[in-house]
């Protein structure tokens, strides 16, 4: 009798400790804000090359949730931006070319709107056309990237709060005679031409157009346009109390490496870091903003096979003029980024997204 009394009292000690644990284990905090910065066509050897020559440490140094995903498509080992945003922006794999559609244009629904579903502020920025592949991916859906005018349309079925590129001849100048600027003022847009004239303190509604089609590079005159738009993105979407979902692309590291010019690349991959100092400078002092930088797919099959650390420089060389099949790395800071650690495929990158917003499909 006495055996079973000392049994009971165990095991009411460890049903009452199970308890106590299970109490007391930290619950997963949600990201209030998620911003995803994708640096295209950008792989290890494009950051490390940055880290080589740059005089002082990148941002991108400092995240320690370090993970690789694979860029295939559905169709094509070496994906496109098209395909490889796309399986970014919607958890789903298509084939090349396409924008947020299966193979034939039946919808995937992105990340951006699942987010304006949840009455949160949503925005987009990008070195090149807005109307680029990438940004393209997560509000447009159309079986050809190549489509800018009806990628330009799609723009109008969106409730996006901010937008912030190239772009404006397919809104403004179009074959069709369609006025976009005239259709984007009726739907509560202010249009703003250059990135000077964005006035972050007023609230609204945003189209900022930067170029008529790209913009230039940034040897070329293109200047901070990339870290300064990132800033002040963040400060119009962060008025929305639920939260913002933002999307940053550094879109001309992948033409550097098109072109096989190492210079190129490289001041595109730092300007691209400097963004990203923006988003961590702002995810450390806000505490509930899960920032993610990853790229779509490398491109140039770029290596380094000499260097000076003294000097930083580096001796480089390139094996193709477009896309490689390689793994590309993405980093995590903030709420849910332990989640980012791994290797998996590019689709999980969305699954993650969603899972640290909490939202359900």
């Amino acid at each position: 009798m006495r055996k079973l009394s000392i049994i009971a009292i165990v095991l009411l000690l460890n049903i009452t400790c199970n308890r106590v644990d299970t109490l007391n284990e930290p619950q997963v905090k949600k990201a209030k804000n998620v911003i995803l910065l994708i640096g295209d066509g950008m792989g290890v050897t494009q950051i490390y090359a940055a880290m080589s020559v740059s005089e002082k440490p990148l941002a991108i140094e400092k995240f320690k949730n370090i993970g690789f995903h694979k860029t295939y498509s559905l169709t094509d080992f070496v994906t496109d931006s098209g395909a490889g945003g796309t399986a970014l922006s919607t958890g789903k794999k298509t084939k090349n070319y396409c924008i947020a559609v299966d193979s034939t244009g039946k919808p995937f629904k992105t990340i951006l709107e699942y987010a304006e579903e949840n009455q949160l502020a949503t925005g987009l920025v990008s070195t090149s056309s807005i109307l680029h592949a990438t940004p393209a991916s997560f509000i447009a859906h159309d079986t050809s990237r190549y489509n800018y005018e009806n990628i330009a349309l799609d723009f109008l079925d969106v409730d996006i709060d901010l937008f912030i590129g190239g772009g404006k001849k397919q809104f403004a100048n179009r074959e069709d005679k369609l006025n976009l600027i005239d259709s984007l003022k009726k739907n509560q847009y202010s249009i703003i031409d250059g990135l000077a004239n964005l006035n972050t303190e007023f609230k609204g509604k945003f189209a900022v157009f930067t170029a008529d089609e790209h913009n230039p590079e940034y040897a070329d005159g293109r200047g901070e346009m990339l870290p300064i738009s990132t800033e002040k993105a963040i400060k119009i979407l962060d008025k929305n109390e639920n939260g913002f979902f933002l999307m940053v692309e550094g879109s001309q590291i992948d033409w550097g490496g098109e072109e096989n010019d190492i210079d190129y690349v490289i001041s595109e991959m730092i300007d691209f870091d400097n963004a990203i100092a923006k988003a961590l400078e702002f995810a450390i002092k806000d505490g509930e903003t899960l920032v993610i930088i990853t790229g779509d797919h490398e491109t140039g099959g770029l290596a380094i096979i000499d260097g000076n650390m003294n000097n930083k420089s580096i001796v480089t060389s390139f094996s193709s003029d477009y896309h490689t099949a390689v793994m590309v790395p993405i980093f995590a800071f903030g709420p849910g980024a332990e989640e980012f650690g791994g290797i998996y495929e590019n689709t999980e990158v969305f699954e993650k997204m969603m899972k640290a917003f909490g939202f359900s499909k």
